[in-house]
């Protein structure tokens, strides 16, 4: 993760910038984000069970303690990003093995595209009109490179597994 080449000096700015309005209210915003995920993806709700108990809607799935427990955990794992936007490579590790947790609970790679559609619509929602172009590309870039590493742990499984 060449983090260093991968976003300017004023896109990291513009990213902890933004986060810094974001992230005083991370369950209030992980909601707006989860919501978004599943009105893009209805599909997704099956994945996120509890004691084995299945959500019959996204609003029981939403209200859920141990989801919004859920919700707290992605929002630190963006907040260690942004943290970390000068050196992200010191985050690999922890987000390969998380790769590998997603997909051995069923979430296939190709569902990061629409969470990624759901933070930028999250960001959208949270900024207003400070959601600029630039912004966006910044975000998009850092959450590119965030899948990427996770997407690693898909690929460090043996087949079969």
């Amino acid at each position: 993760m060449e983090s260093g080449m991968l976003l300017s000096g004023g896109q990291r700015a513009l990213i902890r910038e933004s986060w810094q309005r974001v992230s005083g209210s991370p369950v209030q915003h992980g909601l707006v984000l989860f919501t978004r995920l599943f009105d893009l993806d209805p599909d997704l709700l099956p994945l996120f069970q509890y004691n084995c108990k299945q959500f019959a809607s996204p609003q029981e799935c939403l209200s859920a303690p141990e989801f919004l427990d859920h919700i707290r955990k992605v929002m630190l794992v963006i907040d260690a990003a942004v943290s970390h936007l000068e050196n992200l490579s010191c985050l690999e590790e922890y987000l390969c093995n998380l790769g590998k947790k997603h997909q051995a609970v069923g979430v296939k790679v190709e569902s990061f595209s629409t969470v990624g559609e759901s933070l930028l619509y999250m960001l959208e929602k949270c900024l207003g009109a400070a959601f600029s172009p630039e912004v966006q590309e910044a975000w998009s870039k850092l959450y590119t490179a965030v899948v990427k590493a996770m997407q690693r742990g898909w690929e460090t499984l043996p087949e079969g597994d």
